[in-house]
């Protein structure tokens, strides 16, 4: 288990923080919440996300199968599967997985109940060599079966080719994540860098974006991209963002990102702000790199303290873009995976109502210590800064992917044990 992190908050006009919990003006200290872990789903294949209805009833994916629901009663239905995969009501024999590519996030529309619609983020072959795309699928009314596929966005880069660079393989770099802002009603996609150089600056190619789109794919008002950009874009320069998540109450975007050996990232965003990620060589002073892929370059790579790596190349380069977004928080210089976001919300999670959680999955190369764990932070109003406490977890550690509220209240992850769980405050 994790060692439990409790960091002092700021005093906030006659209150202030306790090593056991946060205190309010109104009442004594609210105390950190303990867990317990229930197993809702077993023996599945690489879980990536989850999206709930009202009712408690989850759409999930496995990477390499497809996409099902789990109903309020526990039963399981196989909704659309991949070319091949067994037992499910329909098959699309263009969608497959390699690497980290595949079926990845999932997300329900905030008109279910009248539309039936939910989306997908998932890897196709019917543009060669592969994209990644956003499918709209309607839902029937036996939740039995999904119709009516339209791929609201078709042209987000995929890797299809190995390369020289450690995790250099097909499918790297994915991104993947959707979630629907419940503040604006518009969809955010994640989307990754693919190895490409080029990618994450580039205006016109949407890999290393996060997109804001309507339900039909189309550019939401108001993204802020600059002149000559993709009307999509929301913000650019990322690297591989897993997770995005938007804070109660002002329903601001945060996404949580992967580094380089170094600094996964949580950032606030702005309309047409930029990341500040960008691996192309003969950028800020650096030289050539293997496969004009400057990000896994020798310098990012070794035992060297990782603050020494971040400065041959940081993660968000202010030197280069000196209005690049800064981070609230960067894992305190390490990267180990970081996953999953979401802000917890609700009195059951006493100190921790209103704070994000996040998920890692690090696997602890090049003298980075494995990460698998939680970690609950508290993130100033401006967001600009935050502070960790690590979650004491009430099952073995393990590599977490997915990190959902449910609309019980409680906490549900996916991790690479093939295994949805629930976690619940006390």
């Amino acid at each position: 288990m994790n060692r439990l992190l409790i960091a002092a908050l700021p005093c906030a006009l006659a209150a202030c923080a306790t090593p056991s919990g946060v205190t309010t003006s109104s009442g004594p200290p609210l105390a950190v919440p303990t867990l317990s872990h229930t197993v809702v789903l077993t023996k599945l294949d690489s879980p990536w996300d989850m999206a709930f209805l009202a009712d408690g009833t989850m759409f999930f994916t496995e990477k390499c199968l497809g996409l099902s629901a789990r109903k309020p009663d526990g039963a399981v239905v196989k909704l659309l599967g991949m070319k091949d995969a067994k037992g499910y009501a329909s098959n699309a024999n263009d969608l497959f997985c390699e690497g980290q590519a595949g079926m990845a996030g999932v997300a329900v529309d905030p008109s279910f109940a009248s539309n039936r619609y939910i989306y997908v983020y998932s890897t196709s072959s019917l543009t060669a060599p592969g994209t990644n795309r956003v499918m709209r699928l309607k839902v029937n009314d036996g939740m039995t079966a999904v119709s009516d596929r339209t791929d609201i966005v078709a042209d987000i880069q995929y890797k299809p080719r190995a390369s020289d660079h450690p995790f250099g393989g097909p499918g790297a770099h994915n991104g993947g994540r959707l979630r629907f802002n419940p503040g604006d009603g518009f969809l955010y996609v994640t989307t990754g860098d693919t190895h490409n150089g080029v990618v994450p600056q580039s205006p016109t190619l949407i890999g290393g974006k996060v997109l804001r789109i309507d339900r039909d794919g189309k550019a939401a008002p108001n993204n802020g991209a600059p002149a000559g950009f993709d009307p999509r874009v929301y913000t650019y320069g990322h690297r591989n963002p897993q997770g995005i998540t938007f804070r109660p109450g002002t329903n601001q975007a945060y996404t949580a990102e992967n580094g380089p050996w170094h600094s996964d990232e949580v950032t606030a965003l702005v309309p047409g702000g930029n990341a500040g990620w960008d691996p192309r060589p003969n950028v800020g002073g650096r030289g050539a790199c293997p496969d004009n892929y400057c990000g896994y370059s020798p310098n990012q790579m070794g035992a060297m303290d990782p603050r020494q790596r971040a400065a041959f190349m940081p993660m968000t380069d202010t030197k280069t873009y000196p209005a690049a977004m800064k981070p609230a928080w960067n894992n305190d210089g390490l990267s180990q995976g970081m996953f999953g976001a979401t802000f917890l919300s609700g009195p059951q999670w006493k100190a921790w109502n209103g704070r994000m959680v996040v998920g890692f999955g690090g696997i602890g190369i090049h003298g980075t210590p494995v990460g698998n764990r939680l970690d609950v932070l508290d993130i100033s109003r401006d967001g600009a800064s935050a502070t960790r406490t690590t979650v004491n977890l009430p099952m073995p550690a393990v590599r977490f992917r997915s990190l959902v509220q449910g609309p019980d209240g409680n906490l549900y992850v996916a991790n690479d044990e093939g295994n949805i769980s629930r976690l619940t405050p006390n």
